[in-house]
């Protein structure tokens, strides 16, 4: 199993992900959204295991006017525009090889072990 964690540090949720991979023992990187973000390879790869970019929107984001740019802009340019503001997705993000999930899943990592 290889788990990336794309997290914010003050986000709860990322914490309650670490704190579920380390109660099990199971190694992870956590990779800080803010500073380092998705590729957009990574991003494609989510995208896709996840079911679409919408999964990946935080609606309740502090940033609504980076949010309502990606929802207003035409469909070919949402992925840029996201890649550029990726504070308006919703963390954590959890990569284990082709698999991910997006917040606090433990339902479904539960079946990656």
């Amino acid at each position: 199993m290889n788990i990336q964690i794309f997290g914010a540090k003050k986000c709860f949720d990322t914490k309650k992900a670490e704190r579920y991979f380390k109660e099990r023992g199971i190694k992870y990187q956590l990779i800080d959204i803010k500073e380092k973000g998705l590729s957009k390879g990574e991003y494609q790869n989510v995208r896709q295991a996840v079911g679409g970019r919408e999964a990946l929107l935080c609606t309740d984001c502090q940033d609504q006017d980076a949010l309502a740019l990606i929802k207003y802009s035409p469909d070919e340019d949402k992925d840029e525009k996201i890649l550029e503001n990726q504070q308006v997705l919703k963390t954590p993000i959890v990569r284990n090889g082709k698999l991910a999930s997006v917040g606090y899943k433990p339902e479904i990592w539960k079946n990656w072990e």
